[in-house]
């Protein structure tokens, strides 16, 4: 009999833990996931660069969420994983269209950040991994200068590639832009995770670094979470996928993937669209689509030009 796997991660996402299971083509999907825990109160913003205090009377230490805004995308990077910690874009018909190469663009450490946390590119250097996009390339083909933008290091992650980021990674992505032939207006944010893995009773989170001093995370598992709407509808559909950073099958069914929004939240430490209310005006990605990849769609498309 046919048989499955399921999301790969032996996690454990706030309250609840997820993990690989078996599962026959006629077995319902298991969520051995505790119930959600209740949000905590919102806490009270403060000023971080308020030091009239005895506490902080010499400085900030942080740490410092450096915020990038691009033609194309936003995004929020982590000193000390030298990754993005997001990535968000939004997608329409039009603003997907262009005539930007992207063999005019290549990969460029990020000036905007102080040269101590910058990852660098010598430390993809026979590292073993891609240097994978989180807002892609061909999400910025308007001019060449939005394509660029794409190539700085802090849309940069260290992904698998062969499998992954030139395969399974590339198929969702076109997955994502594919979204703005049903929906006006498709909102993604992506970036990367660092799950914990189950050794004998024990949970370890476990990730190389890359560089030489060792300088970039390599993350173990990456998100996208998609936010699409027609302008006619008053429901979104949302849907939230983690996927291993490791080359996946393509006959894996993106399904395998989805994941309640709150276990990415968790995971992540981050809110997505929070502005929404999810009870009355959120419904799952793909209750309302086919939750599919086509694979290796570039090169069709390439062919019939």
């Amino acid at each position: 009999m046919h048989r499955l796997i399921t999301f790969v991660a032996g996690t454990v996402l706030g309250g609840g833990v997820i993990y690989a299971v078996n599962r026959t083509a006629n077995q319902q999907q298991q969520h051995p996931v505790a119930a959600a825990v209740p949000q905590s109160p919102q806490l009270a913003r403060r000023d971080i660069d308020n030091t009239a205090n005895e506490f902080l009377k010499y400085g900030y230490p942080g740490p410092v969420s450096d915020f990038m805004l691009r033609s194309r995308y936003a995004a929020s990077y982590n000193r000390a994983l030298r990754n993005p910690s997001w990535v968000a874009e939004h997608l329409t018909r039009d603003n997907l269209k262009g005539s930007a190469d992207r063999a005019n663009s290549e990969f460029k450490e990020d000036p905007a950040l102080p040269q101590m946390f910058r990852a660098l590119l010598k430390d993809y250097y026979r590292s073993g991994f891609d240097r994978g996009h989180m807002c892609p390339a061909a999400d910025a083909k308007q001019t060449d200068e939005s394509m660029g933008e794409t190539f700085l290091l802090t849309n940069i992650a260290p992904q698998v590639g062969k499998g992954f980021n030139r395969n399974y990674w590339a198929s969702l992505e076109t997955f994502v832009r594919d979204l703005t032939k049903t929906y006006d207006d498709v909102y993604c944010i992506s970036g990367p995770l660092y799950l914990p893995t189950k050794e004998g009773d024990k949970w370890f989170v476990k990730y190389q670094v890359i560089g030489n001093p060792p300088n970039v995370a390599v993350p173990t598992h990456f998100f996208k979470v998609i936010l699409a709407k027609n302008s006619a509808d008053k429901a979104f559909a949302i849907g939230a996928f983690a996927l291993p950073n490791r080359e996946i099958d393509n006959a894996t069914p993106l399904t395998n993937f989805s994941m309640p929004l709150e276990y990415v939240e968790r995971a992540a430490g981050l809110t997505f669209f929070d502005k929404i209310d999810r009870k009355a005006a959120m419904v799952p990605l793909c209750s309302k689509i086919q939750c599919t990849l086509e694979h290796d769609a570039w090169k069709k498309r390439r062919d019939q030009k």
